[in-house]
């Protein structure tokens, strides 16, 4: 068994459509950290789903549901630290306003 730390989403701007960001893709995945950082100057929303293999981003698998990021915050998703990730299984996000989010996570990949 071989494991990588590895940033499992680089920097960038989340989109204001459900995004798949990352997909364990042959491992087992933990995240360690997911931060989001609004760069706008208003109050943003963003939602995050981790879905199974073969599954699709809904209310079922929903772990953080509208969280407000207020102007210049930086949150650290508490929520999704420690979670698991199946192979095929993945991380999705929704952002309230394209390109006022930047999100970053990294984590373990399991061989």
């Amino acid at each position: 068994m071989a494991i990588t730390v590895v940033p499992i989403i680089s920097a960038k701007l989340a989109e204001d459509a459900q995004t798949t960001q990352y997909t364990a893709v042959n491992c087992t995945t933990s995240v360690d950290k997911f931060t989001g950082t609004n760069t706008s100057g208003a109050n943003v929303t963003i939602s995050v789903n981790i879905v199974t293999n073969g599954g699709t981003a809904d209310g079922t698998n929903l772990i953080v549901d509208s969280r407000t990021i207020a102007p210049n915050e930086t949150y650290t998703f508490p929520e999704l630290v420690g979670q698991v990730l199946s192979p095929g299984a993945f991380i999705s996000t929704i952002a309230g306003t394209a390109s006022a989010i930047v999100i970053r996570a990294s984590g373990r990949e399991i061989t």
